[in-house]
């Protein structure tokens, strides 16, 4: 079973050497590793040019990169997801890591269902910073029994620990219209169909990966609040996602209380 990481880059120079380094040093041999830029200005390209000659006859994993323009960050996983070649993919963009150099080893043994291939293999997240460094565990957390319901509640499985299965995600493009939360939207889609052909998703129980702190995401805030509202109110329904967002709300305001 081949595993596609794809990494997504745009002047990532300062943050691309970890995100290398941790695919590199998997003992999974069975990688292909997708490096989609966005044409950097900077230094990206030539690490990339680096790790290729690196690995090259050293190393098991297919690298495969381009370098050219795109129309952002979700084009250029869409890129990513039509390249890919393995039996599941999953996004490992510049500064992210996983855990360590088991963990796809742990994503490919809990693929190996008796009956069909998993639809989702899926784990918990680590936050670092920009240095590396352990920041903690990610608030959200993954629920024993995921379904394409449960996002109601947030989005309760990081995307970098996230894995889908090909076939299925080339069928489930990125919605453009979205730009901070067509990832949330996304995971929703691929679950829906997972549901439709009754493909299971399954926990592997384990962390999978270290997100760095500060994405996109963290940087538009507020936009990408509202965004996600207008995806839960796409799958979920206006009320339900009232309700829920009242209840965030409410969470949040118990919580401060209590750090008091």
């Amino acid at each position: 079973m081949t595993i596609t990481v794809i990494t997504c880059t745009y002047n990532a120079a300062d943050e691309l050497p970890r995100t290398l380094a941790s695919v590199e040093s998997q003992d999974y041999d069975q990688v292909e590793h997708l490096i989609i830029d966005g044409k950097s200005k900077d230094d990206t390209m030539k690490l990339v040019r680096e790790y290729e000659e690196k690995s090259r006859g050293a190393s098991p994993h297919l690298i495969r990169a381009v370098s050219e323009p795109d129309g952002g960050l979700y084009d250029a996983m869409n890129k990513g997801i039509q390249m890919a070649e393995g039996d599941y993919l999953v996004f490992l963009n510049a500064g992210d890591t996983f855990k360590d150099e088991h963990t796809l080893q742990r994503v490919a043994h809990a693929a190996l269902m008796p009956d069909e291939k998993p639809a989702v293999i899926y784990g918990d997240t680590d936050i670092i910073d920009d240095r590396g460094h352990y920041v903690g565990r990610r608030r959200l957390a993954p629920p024993e029994a995921l379904s394409w319901k449960s996002f109601r509640h947030g989005m309760l499985v990081c995307h970098q620990a996230f894995y889908a299965r090909t076939d299925l995600a080339k069928a489930i493009p990125y919605d453009l219209k979205y730009r901070y939360s067509a990832d949330v939207d996304w995971c929703i889609k691929i679950m829906k169909s997972a549901a439709s052909y009754r493909l299971p998703l399954v926990n592997t129980h384990a962390v999978l990966a270290c997100f760095l702190d500060g994405g996109m995401t963290t940087t538009y805030h507020r936009r990408s609040l509202r965004e996600r509202f207008s995806v839960m109110c796409h799958h979920y329904g206006v009320a339900s996602t009232v309700v829920m967002h009242l209840w965030f709300a409410l969470r949040g305001v118990i919580s401060r209380r209590r750090t008091r």
